[in-house]
């Protein structure tokens, strides 16, 4: 199985290396032909104005639009904020792929960055992980059809619509690649 990190800005190597953890072909993306030859694609987090920039100077922007009708894609932090359908504050433009309204930068500026417990419930009940956030987007409102996966508190940190898989934490970061093997086996089908 070949799945794509977005490789055109942001902290795309510890999903690459999550993903060979788990005997995955993880595959650089930085242009559609790459986009094309793979299974699923993680968006990493970053600086959401940026990537949305970078994706349109490389091509990717509609052809990302595309392929997401078709195959899994997983967004963290910044990459959350490109799914979503609507971001609070600010003008950053999405890509409007998945019914959910955040916030960036909700839990604070880089020195606010903090790790702390998250419940998940991926279907097989629920666990604790660890949820590393830096200057990480609330997740403010959810669509119809879009169904809460994790929380910090009350808040929703992590949702599914679909194909799509969007979280304001970062779990490349941390040892626990339950959240990976959860994307790997969306892309499995």
């Amino acid at each position: 199985m070949r799945i794509g990190v977005l490789a055109v800005q942001g902290d795309f190597e510890k999903h690459q290396q999550m993903l060979a953890h788990l005997d995955v072909v993880p595959v650089l993306v930085k242009t559609a032909e790459q986009l094309r030859k793979c299974q699923a694609l993680i968006i990493p987090g970053g600086e959401s104005t940026t990537l949305s920039l970078m994706l349109r100077k490389h091509g990717l922007w509609e052809e990302l639009k595309a392929y997401a009708r078709e195959h899994p894609v997983f967004g963290t932090c910044a990459g959350l904020i490109l799914l979503a359908s609507k971001v609070d504050g600010t003008a950053v433009e999405t890509l409007g792929l998945i019914e959910l309204q955040a916030k960036r930068n909700a839990y604070g500026r880089q020195v606010n960055s903090f790790i702390d417990t998250v419940k998940v419930d991926l279907g097989n009940g629920p666990f604790d992980y660890e949820g590393v956030f830096i200057r990480a987007p609330k997740i403010v409102g959810l669509g119809q059809g879009v169904r809460p996966l994790a929380w910090h508190g009350d808040d929703v940190v992590m949702a599914e619509q679909g194909n799509l898989l969007a979280a304001s934490f970062h779990p490349e970061l941390t040892e626990d690649p339950r959240i990976h093997e959860y994307f790997v086996q969306k892309a499995a089908g």
